[in-house]
Order: structure tokens, then sequence, then C-alpha cells
């Protein structure tokens, strides 16, 4: 079974709560790896390693209320608001000028929105399987949409949110939650995870308040009360940062164009690239495959 203590955790305070992050590789090219939800940072327990051993300093955070970080104070848990705890911590707590930013699901929101709010510091992105600002005009012809039946936990996470953590009422009933996004929804290639993986990556989630915190991303979709600030990426920006575009075809949750909408909203990209037999959780499914590409598309850095 994966451990929790596979590697050592860090603590940091630059915005207010006890931000955990695991950094390895010290000295090397900053690598910013980012989780989504329903994932903390052992969703990149199997890339950490090669990482750093091929040169990047790794440094990868739980965003705030996720895993071992403390739930924010201000009760804000959207994009922006994980965008500046991000530039806080590797910018002006770890030192960094610039960073190589690596994201999927609400991770590659939050990469979109460190890339336009702070330009600069984003220097390279690497990006697969994540929410996309919706161009009409550009993604006209495209499938921009997942299965309809795939999306039924989004709107209960952003529109019911107290009554879903309501009926979740036990531990058990919490990690079952959690464990059908990396099983029954086919959010990844069949298989993918195993009952140790998902063990794994559930216990963080089974504590009631924690679940329940994670569903603001959600609700701030939805609701303005829960946005702590407006969003710098939307439909009409573009982002020119060079970034390497990868695609899991497997994943249902995500619309079937995905990969052709993503080099829309990135024009300056290498790629897109699907990947045989991965979906959602990329990093998990296909690691040799994804830690190869970083290597090779950043090749000049180390």
């Amino acid at each position: 079974m994966p451990s929790a203590d596979q590697f050592l955790t860090h603590f940091a305070s630059p915005r207010g709560f006890r931000q955990a992050f695991v950094r390895e590789g010290l000295g090397g090219a900053p690598l910013l790896l980012l989780h989504g939800w329903p994932e903390t940072k052992r969703i990149w327990w199997r890339n950490i390693a090669p990482l750093a051993k091929a040169g990047f300093e790794v440094i990868v955070p739980d965003l705030r209320g996720f895993g071992e970080s403390d739930l924010p104070p201000d009760g804000f848990q959207d994009v922006p608001s994980h965008a500046r705890d991000l530039h806080a911590l590797v910018h002006h707590q770890l030192g960094h000028e610039s960073v190589v930013v690596v994201g999927s699901d609400m991770g590659g929101a939050v990469l979109q929105e460190l890339a336009l709010r702070f330009p600069g510091f984003v220097s390279r992105i690497v990006i697969f399987n994540s929410p996309l600002p919706y161009d009409r005009e550009a993604m006209a012809g495209l499938r921009t949409r997942g299965a309809l039946e795939s999306g039924d936990y989004y709107r209960r996470q952003g529109q019911d949110a107290d009554a879903l953590a309501a009926e979740l009422r036990s531990e058990g009933e919490r990690r079952r939650y959690i464990a059908t996004f990396y099983t029954s929804r086919f959010w990844c290639h069949p298989g993918a995870f195993d009952s140790e993986a998902v063990d794994f990556m559930t216990e963080p989630f089974a504590d009631a308040a924690r679940l329940r915190a994670s569903f603001k991303v959600y609700e701030s979709v939805y609701d303005a009360a829960a946005r702590s600030e407006p969003a710098t990426y939307r439909a009409e920006k573009r982002i020119e940062v060079e970034t390497l575009i990868l695609y899991g075809p497997s994943d249902h949750v995500m619309p079937p164009d995905w990969d052709r909408m993503a080099a829309i909203v990135f024009p300056n990209h290498v790629g897109p690239f699907l990947v045989r037999d991965a979906g959602h959780f990329l990093q998990w499914e296909q690691p040799e495959l994804l830690n190869g590409a970083v290597r090779g598309f950043c090749r000049d850095l180390l």
C-alpha cells in the first residue's frame, strides 16, 4: 500500500493558515505539481521521486483545506484564493522568481489563474484533463460538454452541498463517496486504482469538515458570495506561456474535444497528445509517461 510518510511534509504560513507541502530535489529547477478534486498531494506520489532525480526541485502542496493543510480562516476555497496561496508559498516563502507548473482538474484551473494573475511567474505549463474557459465563437463545432449523467456530483456539490454532506454521516460513507470517482464514475481507465490505492486516496476525505469544505470550490461557480474576488482567467483570455497539452481520453467527465479546446486556450502549445489507457488521473495512471514528458519538455532547464 502507498505510504503517507513516503515523503517529508513541510509547513509554512505565508497567507494566515498552515499550508502543507512536499519539497524534494532542493536546488533543482522549480516544478510545482497541483492536485485537483477529489485529490491531495498524494496523487503525485508516483511522480515526485523520478522528477526530483531528473533535476527538478519538486514542490507539491496540499491546497488550502485539503490533506494536511489547514482550513483557511477566511472560509474561501475558490480558484483565486488557491492561486494567491501558491504564489505566496513558492515566490515569497521559497524564493522562486518563476516556476514550471503541472496541473489537472482544479489544479489546472489554478495554474491558469496563476499564469494570468502573476505575469512571468509561470514559466511553462503542463496541463491535462482540467476545466477550461468556454469561448463560444472559437470553440464552435467542438464537443465542449461532458456526458450529462457525469455532472450530477458537480451540481450537488455546487448547489446542494449542505444536504449532500449531511447524507454522508460516517467516515465510511464519506470515503465510499470519494471512492466512486476513482472507480465506478468512469473518470479513469478501468482498473487504474486497486483497493489499496483507493484507500490511500480517500483517507484524507474521511473528516466531515474537510469533505464539506472541499465542496466550496464548486459552490464558488454558482454563488458570487463564495468567491474571494473575480477570477482572472475567462473566455476571452489566451495564455501565451509555452504549454504541453496531454489528454487522458478514458475520462468521461471531461468534454470529448477537450484536447482541441485546450489548444485554443493555450495557443503557444506542444501537442495535444492523447495518452493511451489513461483518464482523469494521468499522473497516477501513466506516471512514467508523464514524468518523461515533463523531463523532455523542460530538458533545457535541467
